[in-house]
């Protein structure tokens, strides 16, 4: 569970790596370069943003883009041989960036600048979130980050987040649909936190649902996260219903999954009795084998 909650970690340093680069880049300007992706992912165009500076220390921000998504960019000039002043926007929700250069032969380069959308900052302050400065406005349209999560934090009556909070939930994939569909199956993490560390481990609505359809609706949140982390599925559970172990424990189905103790290994071991041995004698079994000896 540890290396779970190691993803967790590095998921939100990611983040925050994110963010720290577009903090830097808007007092220093960005430097755009544009280059088709090689991997030929239905011609995507990759782009790199990085502040003004010397020397080799600036901070980058990088991601794939269709052609649509930077508005009007001449694809044919982009691409074809020689070169030529080339333009583009890049909007969100959040905010655009207006770019300007020169590029052919499927590179380009040249400097953006930052504009935060009026509306989007004031949808962020009657939340009570807060006016984000053109560092963090910058960092939030840079993560896309989007009014249906703003909303759906809203209805399900979280406290207002902080600026760094709605840029973690956007940055794991939480977004307002997400937050809904986990209502839905009776589940409201209490915290940003906890939203966070569901989506990262993948704590699906859908997952939930399984041990729902099992009758196993008693778990915990912190009870789920440590199923997931485990990779502990519905399937799993209920094969230990039908050889005996009925509505076993959190903790229970943590040990024996760690352990590698299978619905199937009791059914070969042990076979189905009116009385099932104790979950202990389940694990002398699989450490020492029938003879109880190591």
């Amino acid at each position: 569970m540890n290396r779970a909650f190691a993803l967790i970690g590095a998921l939100l340093l990611a983040t925050i790596t994110v963010s720290s680069a577009c903090m830097a880049a808007v007092d220093d300007g960005l430097r755009f370069t544009l280059e088709s992706e090689r991997n030929g992912d239905g011609g995507k165009i990759h782009a790199n943003f990085r502040e003004h500076r010397r020397g080799n220390d600036g901070n980058d921000w990088s991601s794939g883009f269709t052609p649509s998504e930077l508005i009007g960019l001449d694809i044919s000039g982009f691409r074809s041989s020689g070169t030529r002043p080339l333009r583009f926007a890049l909007i969100r929700e959040a905010g655009r960036l207006d770019c300007a250069g020169n590029g052919g032969a499927s590179y380009a380069t040249g400097d953006c600048r930052f504009t935060a959308d009026p509306a989007f900052t004031q949808l962020l302050v009657s939340r009570g979130i807060a006016r984000p400065s053109p560092e963090q406005g910058l960092g939030l349209m840079a993560l896309n980050v989007r009014r249906d999560l703003i909303n759906a934090i809203g209805s399900a009556r979280y406290p207002a987040p902080t600026i760094n909070e709605l840029m973690s939930l956007t940055a794991v994939g939480v977004d307002g649909r997400y937050i809904s569909d986990l209502a839905h199956v009776g589940y409201r993490p209490r915290s940003i936190q906890s939203l966070v560390e569901f989506k990262a481990l993948g704590v699906t609505p859908a997952w939930i649902g399984g041990f729902l359809r099992i009758g196993r609706s008693d778990f915990p949140q912190d009870g789920l996260v440590q199923l997931k982390a485990m990779d502990i599925t519905p399937e799993y559970v209920a094969g230990f219903d039908r050889v005996g172990y009925r509505n076993l424990s959190v903790e229970t189905l943590v040990q024996l999954k760690a352990m590698d103790i299978t619905p199937e290994f009791v059914r070969s071991n042990v076979g189905r009795r009116s009385t099932m041995p104790p979950i202990q004698e389940l694990v002398q079994l699989k450490l020492f084998g029938p003879t109880g000896r190591p």
